[in-house]
């Protein structure tokens, strides 16, 4: 399946929905590393269910607390492409850094050329932005993001609709989407209503 944009998934953690994203189409997956976050899995998770799909980019999410060099053991451990950390680190990393960043800081344009210079400095294999649509914006918001994806990698993620997404990809041609996964019903079982609304009207015509 052709997707007409990049598109990650996060929160994977178990078989269904490893092997379902990349037969839609995704790019990447991401994993929860973390154990101090909600949802984390462990190193074997993470192997067992990369076993199960190919061509796609394998991704660790992280959270603060997360010493650089526990970051970096467990991209050699895991294969990781690519790490989405939610703060920036106390030194660079191995692989490209998707940041999280607040709302909040793109409405008061905290993200400036210098700031955007810092970041090219720390993540010196690369680095992409994301953040959170919520379900209502502000009306200077859409604005903002594609000024924003203009000078950045931005990734958007969060109140992503079937309905909206096309309007919304033309208003601010961001780099990618960061969809969200989910829990099994039960093994082996996995409702995917409405990420496969989503997967069909981003689909290539």
């Amino acid at each position: 399946m052709a997707l007409i944009i990049p598109v990650l998934v996060r929160g994977i953690n178990n078989l269904s929905d490893a092997r379902y994203c990349a037969g839609m189409g995704a790019d990447g997956l991401i994993f929860t590393l973390d154990p101090s976050l909600p949802g984390a899995v462990d190193v074997a998770t993470v192997k067992e269910l990369a076993g199960w799909v190919a061509g796609v980019e394998l991704i660790g999410e992280f959270g603060a607390t997360m010493p650089v060099s526990e970051i970096n053991r467990l991209v050699e451990e895991c294969g990781l492409q690519r790490v989405a950390l939610r703060q920036l680190p106390a030194s660079p990393l191995s692989v490209p850094v998707l940041l999280h960043v607040p709302l909040y800081s793109l409405l008061d344009n905290r993200l400036t050329e210098d700031v955007l210079a810092q970041y090219a400095t720390l993540f010196p294999a690369g680095f992409g932005l994301t953040t959170t649509l919520e379900a209502s914006l502000p009306a200077d918001l859409l604005p903002t993001l594609a000024s924003l994806s203009q000078r950045a990698m931005l990734w958007l993620r969060g109140a992503i609709t079937p309905d909206s997404v096309r309007t919304l990809l033309e208003q601010v041609q961001p780099a990618g989407l960061v969809l969200e996964g989910g829990d099994e019903i039960k093994t082996g079982l996995r409702d995917f209503t409405e990420l496969e609304a989503v997967f069909e009207a981003l689909e290539e015509e």
